[in-house]
């Protein structure tokens, strides 16, 4: 009897859905990148309106792709969704900057987020140069760095054993950092100071830009630099939010997926941006907006924690992040891989990448994730790569939504058991959004911007290639 080929095993309900989508979402992000926000709009309510945009952005898009989720259950998601939409080569350019910067290096950068914290704890983990055990060609390479690799290198090993081990993981560790936010954010309120609240919201519409040495007011924000300031900020919020499409990479171990994963990703969307706004507001309650702009190294949560929880506050939020960024890799790491998996069964990645192993896991393409995360964790770059990961996914995010008008043209008739809300008004709304942002980021952050363009266009021909090389075999 022919032994039987390994395939992917339905194992997910709705609840594990979510928890992906709020789990992959929820890193290092919200805990410090409202104090650059606050130095580019300067006050209390452009603040949370740069929050709240982005949430309205994620899930606006969250719904648009429950539509897509939903014609295509299958593994792969948005790689999937634009191939269909459009052709392969929209659907390879997306999964070359998916393993090249948008997931590898968002999963470097939370390995380091969780490293760099656990530095509270471990002092030999702190990114100082006393920490340095070696310098190669000008790149220093610290203990916490290899920490980082190895993390991601055990959760990898995890990911290989099954989708249960992974699944058991990122279900515990995301009600554990939702809970714990929760708290923080109660407890936040509860010590709120009405003096610092009132002083923060007097002129809570003015847009200024702040000092990063003393958060004072450099200069008011007027005219089209209000469009740049916002876009400039945004970068953090939506790489604070991003990871939310995550789920839609694993619908081949999803029950009923196309039920599930819409409703997944529009309960985790929802969670994360309501999670998300009330930190803010709590951040506001308990720190003026000079300490918000000015929290050392940008560690908003931890300057908050000290009115919080007093002394022991530091140690509560770096306990939390090594938490919530531990569950947020977990999720990165089991849901990526399938990405590569079909891009390969597709003759468009490593060969071996198609193959899935004894537990039903693309355990090669786990390690490949794995080799290049682990690279860019030792390129020291990792904090220069939000601007350039903010960019490059929400250019692919507008284009996948307009993948829907297009597949309502192209495809009418297509079984489509769930329809995008809103449509078509949301959807475009987003695309106009997101085509204000990349335009803004470009011109407030050129270098960064224009390098994640640079790897998009990079896969053009690295596409031609591959296929001349599938049509020799």
């Amino acid at each position: 009897m022919p032994e039987q080929t390994p395939s992917f095993k339905p194992t997910l309900g709705l609840f594990d859905s979510t928890m992906i989508v709020a789990g992959s979402m929820i890193g290092s992000g919200i805990f410090i990148v409202s104090a650059d926000i606050t130095r580019n709009v300067g006050s209390a309510g452009w603040l949370i309106a740069v929050w709240v945009i982005t949430g309205f952005m994620t899930l606006t898009a969250a719904l648009s792709y429950g539509e897509l989720s939903a014609m295509f259950p299958k593994a792969g998601g948005q790689y999937v969704y634009l191939k269909e939409a459009f052709n392969p080569l929209a659907g390879f350019l997306y999964g070359w900057s998916f393993f090249a910067v948008i997931q590898t290096a968002t999963i470097a950068a939370v390995g380091v987020a969780f490293s760099k914290f656990a530095g509270y704890f471990i002092p030999a983990l702190e990114l100082t140069d006393a920490n340095v055990l070696v310098e190669i060609a000008g790149v220093k390479i610290h203990t916490a760095q290899l920490v980082s690799i190895a993390l991601i290198i055990f959760l990898t090993f995890i990911n290989t054993k099954g989708v249960k081990g992974g699944k058991m993981i990122q279900t515990s560790f995301t009600v554990v950092k939702l809970l714990s936010l929760f708290g923080l954010i109660v407890f936040g309120f509860f010590m709120a100071k009405g003096a610092i609240w009132h002083a923060n919201w007097a002129d809570a519409w003015k847009m200024t830009s702040r000092s990063a040495a003393d958060g004072s007011i450099v200069a008011g924000v007027s005219g089209a630099a209000v469009l740049g300031a916002i876009a400039a900020s945004m970068s953090g919020s939506i790489f604070s939010s991003d990871a939310w499409n995550n789920v839609t990479f694993i619908a081949g171990e999803v029950k009923n997926p196309k039920r599930n994963i819409g409703l997944a990703l529009f309960l985790g969307t929802l969670i994360v941006t309501i999670i998300y706004v009330c930190a803010n507001l709590m951040y506001l309650s308990v720190l003026p907006l000079n300490e918000i702009a000015t929290a050392p190294q940008d560690r908003v949560a931890v300057a908050a924690s000290h009115p919080i929880f007093g002394d022991m506050g530091t140690y509560v939020i770096a306990a939390m992040i090594m938490i919530s960024t531990f569950g947020c890799n977990n999720g990165l790491i089991l849901s990526g891989a399938r990405v590569y998996n079909a891009m390969a069964k597709d003759g468009l990645f490593f060969k071996k990448a198609a193959d899935l192993n004894k537990n039903a896991v693309p355990e090669y393409a786990l390690w490949a994730q794995c080799i290049m995360a682990s690279l860019l964790c030792l390129s020291g770059k990792y904090g220069d790569l939000l601007d350039m990961i903010a960019f490059v996914v929400v250019l692919f995010y507008a284009v996948t939504i307009i993948g829907i008008f297009r597949l309502r043209k192209t495809r009418p008739d297509a079984e489509r058991p769930y329809k995008a809300f809103g449509y078509p008004i949301l959807p475009i709304i987003y695309i106009l959004l997101a085509i204000v942002f990349c335009v803004f980021l470009i011109q407030m952050k050129p270098l960064y911007a224009g390098i994640g363009l640079g790897i998009v266009l990079l896969g053009i021909p690295i596409y031609y290639l591959a296929i001349s090389n599938t049509k020799k075999v």
